[in-house]
């Protein structure tokens, strides 16, 4: 990674790994800000984006043990906007609309099989009325971006396909509406103070701005521009799919409490059962995306599963669970092994490349 920093690659980078309780491995790289000349530190805070899924799907199934739904509901029965829905059909350039074969549940909210999509995740005709509504507007709040979704078409049949989507923004619109909370207030009641996340949330605090993590401001491989999230100030909208920022050391503790089997220091967050069942795979034969549902893994709740020791490109055990966010953070959990890895950058086009090799580094380094 030092390497990598010198070419000029990456600005910097922090690597954590934890092994069978114990800090394996705990580093920092290169520059924090590559506009000035700070290092980078250990506790450098960092845009976790997509990262931010896993602790909003816990969030929501702390919601359904205590009896609040099943996964099997229909989202309409908790947000009425998103009720009969229509699915588009292209046609070429053109689009028509069909009934859906039936509502979107919970479980497909979870498991990205919602018939939702991203806006960036191509340019059909769906995608182009994500963009014209400025569905990713932080200038929203969660309820206003339901309400746009409801009046947005689908991508596929719910259920029919694993589809990278805002579902999990209406999952953090679904837990402020079985709460009473805002998102950011139920995480901070329920699992970033419990478990001592000091320094995630949705924006840095004026005293903590010294601290973020930023990329460089052209790619580095293409020259084009690099623009992230402004974290600098507190968003109308908390984005469930991606909102958060957080530290290498913070997120550690989140995985930590997951490898732990939902308990953490004498505290219990979610049953050893509702672990199982959000690490298990929920596609079988769905399929999605082949660039990001890599091959030899399905989907849980909230993260890849590892379904088999071969197939993919990258080591790591059955079992083995992950995700990782747009600006380049990834982390996995290696239930097998009693392993979970973070590696924080700020590089969005270098991200699958240190992914990849991340990976591969810390399973070379095993001994036993």
């Amino acid at each position: 990674m030092q390497g990598e920093v010198e070419r000029g690659r990456v600005p910097g980078a922090v690597a954590l790994v934890a092994r069978r309780g114990r800090l394996a491995y705990f580093e920092s790289y290169g520059r924090r800000d590559p506009a000035g000349g700070a290092p980078m530190a250990k506790d450098s805070i960092f845009r976790i984006y997509s990262m931010t899924k896993p602790i909003v799907s816990v969030a929501a199934m702390m919601l359904l043990e205590g009896g609040r739904f099943l996964l099997s509901d229909p989202i309409e029965k908790y947000i009425p906007e998103l009720g009969n829905r229509k699915v588009a059909v292209t046609r070429g350039s053109e689009i028509d609309l069909v009934d859906a074969d039936r509502s979107i549940t919970i479980q497909d909210l979870l498991r990205h099989t919602s018939g939702l999509t991203y806006e960036f995740r191509g340019s059909g005709p769906v995608h182009k009325q994500y963009m014209a509504e400025r569905i990713y507007s932080r200038n929203q709040s969660n309820a206003d971006q339901v309400a746009t979704l409801g009046k947005l078409p689908l991508i596929a049949q719910p259920g029919a396909r694993w589809e990278y989507s805002r579902s999990t923004d209406v999952l953090g619109r679904l837990v402020e509406v079985l709460s009473g909370l805002t998102l950011g207030e139920y995480l901070q009641r329920y699992i970033l103070a419990p478990l001592g996340m000091v320094d995630t949330a949705f924006y840095v605090p004026a005293h903590e701005l010294a601290r973020i993590a930023e990329a460089f401001s052209k790619d580095p491989d293409t020259g084009s521009g690099v623009q992230l999230i402004n974290v600098r100030e507190a968003p109308k909208f908390e984005s469930g799919g991606g909102g958060l920022v957080s530290t290498a050391g913070d997120y550690a503790r989140f995985l930590q409490m997951l490898l732990n089997r939902g308990k953490l220091e004498g505290i219990r967050y979610l049953s050893r059962k509702t672990i199982e069942l959000m690490t298990a795979d929920h596609l079988g034969p769905i399929s999605g995306a082949p660039d990001l549902l890599l091959p030899g893994y399905g989907f849980g709740l909230g993260f890849a599963v590892r379904l088999q020791a071969g197939i993919s490109h990258v080591p790591g055990s059955v079992g083995q669970y992950f995700w990782g966010g747009l600006a380049g953070t990834t982390f996995w959990v290696d239930p097998a092994e009693e392993l979970f890895a973070i590696m924080l950058i700020q590089g969005p086009g270098q991200r699958d490349y240190f992914r990849n090799l991340f990976r591969d580094l810390v399973y070379a380094a095993f001994d036993d």
